[in-house]
């Protein structure tokens, strides 16, 4: 259970994660492109939210694309 009081990304308690379906060498260049992103936006004087840090995982993990992580993102923030 978190305790935040952002709403947990979709699909985090809904079983047991999707096995990843890619390589540890895709795994590393997800993981280095999302650090890349969350070191531009702490330049930038922004924090990433734990929603987002949710999503970020579950893209480097494999379980999620990026266009699901897109999409997830926008429909967040249309809320």
């Amino acid at each position: 259970m978190t305790t935040s009081t952002e709403p947990e990304a979709p699909g985090t308690n809904d079983g047991p994660p999707k096995k990843a379906k890619i390589g540890p060498e895709e795994r590393a260049r997800r993981k280095k492109a999302v650090d890349a992103a969350r070191a531009s936006v702490r330049l930038e004087g922004f924090v990433v939210s734990p929603f987002a840090e949710d999503l970020n995982r579950r893209y480097i993990d494999g379980e999620i694309t990026r266009k699901e992580m897109t999409a997830l993102l926008l429909a967040y923030h249309k809320q």
